[in-house]
């Protein structure tokens, strides 16, 4: 299991954790997994954040 894998997982189930049922559980649970998502693509080095900067690039 890859850092991808790994980051989706552990979001999702902080999400299962953290929630109490109903919709706004499933938006807490896919919100959580989503963050997990982007943090382990991050640590795989698949997701590049670096356009984000305020840098000048000239």
């Amino acid at each position: 299991m890859n850092a991808t894998q790994t980051g989706l997982l552990a979001g999702l189930l902080l999400g299962v954790a953290g929630a109490t049922g109903g919709f706004f559980a499933f938006v807490i649970t896919l919100v959580l997994g989503i963050i997990g998502l982007a943090v382990g693509r991050l640590l795989d080095g698949e997701l590049d954040l670096s356009g984000l900067g305020r840098g000048r690039d000239r």
